[in-house]
């Protein structure tokens, strides 16, 4: 059986990412009741229904205040091994603000703050479900990614995802937008050769031919690469051994558009060909860069 629970904070995706594994045929509850997660999932463990077999549930604190009892029973399906995944959303205070006042809904805890602010309620939303974070299996930071991104990383987790395997995930970034804070691991390409001085270069990307020949054709860039692929080859077999089940490698360059999306697309590349699940998105190839 494949069930999957979500949660985090309110405003942070995880209405998209019930209906993206709605779309790939899971059956979905969104707002079940805290107290109620145990019972669901012994029922859909026990039915006879195929349906049943791959369900996803979002919980979250519209559900109901018995969030400790919610965590202990996650903590016991972990002890008991039992065949579920924790996703846990999240993004930026101010984008989640923003997004509120966007939507112009009220927030769960907003009756029970003092200040009845958005601001204030997503702060005390926010420690509720902390513990939950350190729990999830996936934490995905959804402040500087699209709902079309979002919909095809959670897709891709459960389309491709196996018993025995890892999920490789590239992740382009540029760091003048801001660096992702959902990876397991950030490699920072800014000392390789830049396209962006070159006239007829700057306003391609990294998926071009020639801004990727550009990057490594460099003996710099060959040594490089040599030993970040030589360290990751020896890493992933380790955390797989550890029951890693998706590991995020974030790769940044200044703008997000030239070198950090040609390395990335690199690593996905020499990973698929050593047979990992391995997949590429460019967070900031679209952003113009001045």
């Amino acid at each position: 059986m494949e069930f999957v629970i979500i949660t985090g904070r309110s405003g942070a995706g995880k209405t998209c990412a019930l209906h993206s594994l709605e779309d790939i045929g899971f059956y979905c509850v969104d707002n079940l009741p805290t107290t109620l997660l145990t019972t669901f999932y012994n029922l859909c463990e026990t039915s006879t229904d195929e349906s049943m077999k791959r369900v996803a549930v979002v919980i979250d604190v519209r559900g109901g205040n018995n969030l400790s009892g919610l965590y202990n029973d996650i903590i016991q399906f972990k002890k008991e091994r039992k065949s579920f995944r924790l996703i846990y959303l999240d993004a930026r205070e101010d984008i989640l603000v923003t997004r509120y006042k966007e939507t112009r809904r009220r927030h769960p805890l907003a009756l029970i703050v003092p200040d009845k602010s958005v601001e204030s309620a997503l702060s005390l939303e926010g420690s509720y479900l902390e513990p939950f974070r350190k729990l999830a299996d996936y934490a995905i930071d959804t402040t500087n990614v699209s709902v079309k991104l979002l919909k095809e990383r959670v897709t891709r987790i459960f389309l491709e995802e196996g018993e025995n395997s890892i999920n490789l995930s590239f992740m382009s970034f540029g760091f003048k937008h801001g660096a992702p804070v959902d990876c397991d691991c950030i490699i920072d390409v800014r000392c390789l050769p830049n396209p962006f001085y070159i006239t007829e270069l700057k306003d391609k990307t990294g998926l071009d031919a020639e801004v990727f020949d550009y990057v490594f054709d460099s003996k710099d860039t060959d040594a490089f690469i040599r030993k970040l692929t030589a360290f990751f080859d020896c890493a992933m077999p380790l955390y797989l051994k550890e029951g890693k089940v998706d590991f995020v490698v974030g790769v940044g360059c200044t703008g997000g558009k030239h070198r950090s999306v040609a390395v990335a697309e690199y690593l996905k590349n020499h990973f698929r060909e050593r047979n990992y699940k391995a997949s590429v998105f460019h967070r900031d190839i679209s952003k113009v860069i001045v």
